[in-house]
């Protein structure tokens, strides 16, 4: 049995609201609000980035499970905002966590499911048998150029996830993936905001992936949408997510325990896996889980977890929900601050 060992959270405490970003752009609040699904979303504090995100996150799963950060034997950091273009951020987190020398580590990029797609590697080397622990992290602090419409919903925060055989909370009952060439989503090396195709990226990026990575693996399975307890889909607003769970015949009493990006805004490689942990939070023995990432570029990873009886006696608090509906509001002028979008020279 391979699956999910623990997990760990962590959401900056800064908040600005969709009404305030509008404001400065002469924009009506209430219709971003209804077309996004978004209230506000988090900012980083100066001193945060997806380093920090990492291991903070990381911090709280090692605590959380009473592993020997020695018995770690791999750590993936899946982001698209990586705070070096050439030097790696996982060493900084298995160097912060106190891991050793002996592990494998690597940065990993595919836009917003890089971080799923290091659980896929770590659930291999644990398989193989090469290692006990691998630690699979999904963290960002997503850019938007001011004024564009990705401005109301890039935030940041992260997910660190330990997968193992020993004490699992959540078997990986299966995964796939789905892959294409669709260039909906984009920042070449040495620009400071991404492009992305607009409306080119619902149907033939987002949908089309994670309808074929869901439906591929339940089929594989023998599963329908009805065998699931729970379901996450990647966040990037909070209407992509509803309306792609009806296309795939789950109900919104599925997927609204996972469902935080209205109040934290999309956190690109952490969105999903915050989901996951959000529903972890909650999850009973027997439960299962379907989680479909996806990212631009384009692809989706699709799961099924079945919760385990090692869940009822693990630490859950404090809860991904606790995280999300705190925080501090903040008005735009910090934010272009802390966010250093002002530039001099």
């Amino acid at each position: 049995m391979v699956g999910i060992v623990s997990y760990g959270t962590y959401v900056p405490k800064y908040r600005i609201g969709v009404e305030e970003i509008a404001r400065i752009w002469g924009e009506n609040a209430e219709t971003i609000k209804g077309g996004l699904g978004i209230l506000q979303k988090s900012v980083p504090d100066v001193d945060e980035d997806t380093a920090t995100i990492a291991v903070e996150a990381s911090r709280e799963a090692l605590r959380r499970a009473g592993i020997d950060p020695k018995e770690i034997g791999a750590v993936f950091v899946g982001s698209e905002s990586h705070p070096y273009a050439v030097k790696p951020t996982a060493t900084i987190v298995g160097e912060a966590l106190g891991i050793g020398n002996e592990y494998f580590a690597a940065d990993l990029e595919f836009a917003c499911k890089a971080g799923t797609a290091g659980i896929q590697i770590c659930m291999g080397l644990v398989e193989a048998g090469m290692i006990d622990y691998g630690m699979a992290v999904g963290a960002d602090t997503s850019q938007s150029r001011p004024g564009d419409a990705l401005e109301y919903s890039a935030g940041a925060g992260g997910a660190s996830l330990i997968i193992g055989k020993r004490r699992v909370i959540a078997e990986i009952e299966g995964t796939c993936s789905f892959t294409s060439d669709t260039p909906d989503f984009w920042r070449r090396e040495g620009q400071p905001y991404p492009s992305h195709g607009g409306r080119f990226t619902g149907v033939p990026a987002y949908f089309r992936h994670i309808t074929s990575a869901a439906r591929m693996l339940m089929d594989r399975l023998g599963l329908k949408p009805s065998d699931f307890r729970y379901a996450v889909f990647h966040q990037p607003n909070g209407k992509f997510p509803v309306r792609v769970a009806k296309m795939l015949g789950f109900d919104l009493e599925q997927i609204k325990q996972g469902l935080v990006v209205s109040h934290i805004g999309n956190t690109y490689s952490g969105s999903s896996l915050l989901g996951l942990c959000a529903v972890l939070d909650e999850a009973k023995p027997g439960d299962r889980i379907l989680l479909v990432s996806f990212g631009s570029g384009a692809g989706s990873d699709a799961f099924s977890f079945v919760v385990t009886d090692e869940i009822e006696g693990f630490e859950r608090t404090p809860k991904v929900w606790d995280k999300v509906m705190g925080g501090e509001r903040i008005d735009y002028g910090l934010y272009v601050k802390l966010r250093r979008k002002i530039k001099f020279g």
